[in-house]
């Protein structure tokens, strides 16, 4: 049996993320999840094909629990933004979903109390 290897530039490419700081990787992901809810809430270019709440509940959920536990690691010019565009996603969500969730019942609202 032949032992793999990875092609260089696979090696050079996990070198490179071993070199990135944690908080970048956090902050990364945190924007794509901010992102992709956006989409899904209908805050884009084509609301009525790309709309779907189910969908954006999961990602609002998935950011404000990373958001939440991350920051004490951001510092608070980072968290601050990121708690900000987590919160009018909650609205965002608010405002397009006819059946309105009940205080504190909301998207990520398990992590970040009531949005209002």
């Amino acid at each position: 049996m032949s032992e793999t290897s990875l092609p260089d530039d696979s090696s050079s490419a996990i070198r490179d993320i071993a070199e990135v700081p944690a908080i970048e990787i956090v902050t990364t992901a945190a924007v794509h999840l901010m992102s992709a809810a956006a989409v899904k809430c209908g805050l884009s270019d084509d609301p009525d094909v790309e709309t779907d709440l189910d969908e954006a509940r999961k990602l609002i959920t998935a950011l404000a629990g990373l958001v939440t536990a991350s920051a004490p690691f951001l510092g608070d010019q980072h968290a601050r933004s990121l708690r900000d565009g987590l919160r009018s996603l909650q609205l965002a969500f608010r405002e397009a979903s006819v059946i309105q969730d009940a205080v504190g019942e909301g998207p990520g609202e398990k992590y970040t109390g009531p949005v209002s």
